[in-house]
């Protein structure tokens, strides 16, 4: 997972919007192949299954649902109360707390501490989730989610695509941020702000 994360890290820093799906689908893929591995420490009141590595240090915290495949890097605090879906990759020395991440790449030093969802996202690095922030990873209508970029709308085709938020981004308590919204590098959202 480790090349996913350096794909992403790179991509994010050149802050230019991307195809952020296709990275998604690249860690999808090789997530299936993910071993079992723990070199951090579990309390024995988190639940863990499937497949999920621990890096050294990382610690997820009582009352976390870890269901695999599921990567999480070293340093890195889940919990407590996390729920971390099939296909989360966490880089080091991230803090998810009372929230719900699904098939989404969070980088370095990114926080989603409360009360918060992400699902098919990529989250750069030092972001923070302010309490009950919501990433809609689902159009209502059942079409594909379209992403801007360069000016125009572009399909991702897939039916479930969240949002990509490039390094620094900070969101105010009870934010929604709409499914296939880009928030370019060091973007502020006020609180109870929608993001389309």
């Amino acid at each position: 997972m480790d090349a996913i994360l350096k794909e992403a890290h790179e991509l994010i820093s050149g802050e230019k919007p991307f195809r952020f799906w296709e990275l998604l689908l690249k860690s999808e893929t090789r997530i299936n192949g993910l071993g079992r591995e723990i070199l951090g420490d579990i309390d024995e009141r988190a639940v863990i299954s499937g497949k999920v590595f621990l890096g050294r240090g990382a610690l997820i915290k009582p009352g976390s649902l870890v269901e695999g495949n599921v990567y999480i890097g070293e340093g890195s605090v889940i919990g407590p109360n996390a729920f971390l879906r099939h296909g989360t990759v966490i880089a080091p020395g991230c803090h998810i707390g009372s929230s719900e991440i699904k098939n989404s790449i969070i980088l370095q030093g990114s926080k989603v501490p409360h009360f918060s969802y992400a699902g098919d996202s990529v989250i750069g690095m030092d972001c923070n989730l302010g309490a009950g922030t919501k990433i809609a990873n689902l159009r209502h209508d059942g079409e594909n989610v379209k992403v801007k970029i360069g000016g125009r709308l572009v399909d991702s085709g897939r039916r479930k695509l969240g949002a990509l938020l490039f390094n620094d981004v900070k969101t105010g308590i009870n934010s929604s941020i709409n499914c296939g919204a880009i928030l370019l590098k060091g973007i502020r959202t006020r609180p109870n702000e929608f993001v389309k």
